[in-house]
């Protein structure tokens, strides 16, 4: 028996079909995007994607086409979409979100080439054999995320050092929520402060860990690196100013949102990269000699404005040490 929302999947996909089909028979070809999260809430980062591929010589409606599947968070849906994919042959699949996407379409090919963007150890994750030499049908980008947690942690410390009871937002639907709450608790511990794992996983879960953190006197609060949280990063941002809550974020878009300070790689110029990649994968390069990029630098950015909004001295050390500072 098919369920009603495996249903609608199959027709949304076999609605796609007689497209790629058509830009096939033209010589155009065809790019399946597989997006965890919501549209709406990764616009930026697909727009970074597009650039990529853009200076890879590609442009969307010109010389290829482009079809979207997301699954709006609802990630169950992603291996019926990855095979709708594949049964569409497109030329290859680009990954959006957290590693479930990936792993779906992995799950569904182990032809059809893919390009990823992560935040974890692809060659842990079995996505590639070597970050040089991926072997596979399978490349992309990789970042550090939840390894930057302790440092995260001590930047907040030194924004909020009275604060003894913390917490950190992590979507229990996130496959890397163990080992983050395992670096996340040990860092804690080393510096003396109580951290509250907060399961947030839904839009209520969200209003439920800002009513949970005001129950408890917790005086600061940090997010776990998730497709979900990261697209309701303005909404997050506008509750810590509400609630009187210094926070630290992954990535610049969370300060730009007004959140207080982020600490992180460029996670727009991953996406940049993977529209490059599948732009090279198009014209005849192979996923297997492509190494998976990994990033170098680190950015942090402190938004004064909500510094000042919170009543916060920003130390001096931190304002020098910042790549940018929002005023």
């Amino acid at each position: 028996m098919i369920r009603r929302r495996e249903f609608i999947t199959l027709l949304g996909g076999a609605a796609a079909w007689p497209l790629a089909a058509r830009a096939q028979q033209a010589g155009v070809p065809v790019i399946g995007v597989l997006g965890a999260p919501r549209a709406e809430s990764y616009a930026q980062l697909f727009a970074a994607f597009l650039q990529g591929l853009k200076e890879s010589g590609f442009v969307e409606g010109q010389n290829v086409v482009i079809e979207q599947h997301w699954a709006n968070d609802q990630y169950d849906r992603l291996p019926a979409m990855a095979a709708d994919f594949v049964r569409a042959r497109v030329a290859l699949i680009v990954t959006i979100g957290n590693n479930l996407a990936p792993r779906a379409a992995q799950d569904a090919t182990g032809t059809i080439p893919i390009v990823f963007s992560t935040g974890s150890d692809p060659v842990q994750l079995g996505f590639v054999a070597s970050l040089n030499r991926p072997s596979g049908n399978m490349t992309g980008a990789s970042f550090l995320s939840f390894e930057l947690g302790p440092k995260r942690l001590e930047l907040l410390h030194q924004l909020a050092p009275n604060a003894d009871a913390m917490a950190v937002l992590l979507n229990p639907n996130n496959p890397n929520v163990e080992p983050q709450t395992k670096v996340l608790q040990a860092a804690a511990g080393a510096l003396g402060v109580d951290l509250q794992v907060l399961p947030v996983g839904s839009d209520q879960d969200i209003d439920a860990a800002f009513a949970n953190m005001t129950a408890r006197h917790v005086g600061a609060f940090l997010i776990g690196p998730d497709s979900f949280i990261f697209g309701r990063n303005a909404q997050i941002a506008a509750l810590a100013l509400r609630h009187g809550l210094p926070a630290m974020y992954q990535w610049r878009e969370f300060a730009a949102a007004g959140g207080l300070i982020s600490y992180g790689p460029s996670v727009t110029e991953h996406y940049r990269q993977a529209g490059v990649y599948a732009g090279r994968i198009l014209k005849g390069e192979r996923p297997a000699d492509l190494p998976v990029v990994q990033s170098s630098k680190i950015e942090m950015v402190i938004n004064l404005r909500t510094a000042k909004a919170l009543g916060l001295t920003v130390p001096t050390p931190l304002l020098v040490a910042a790549d940018e500072v929002l005023e």
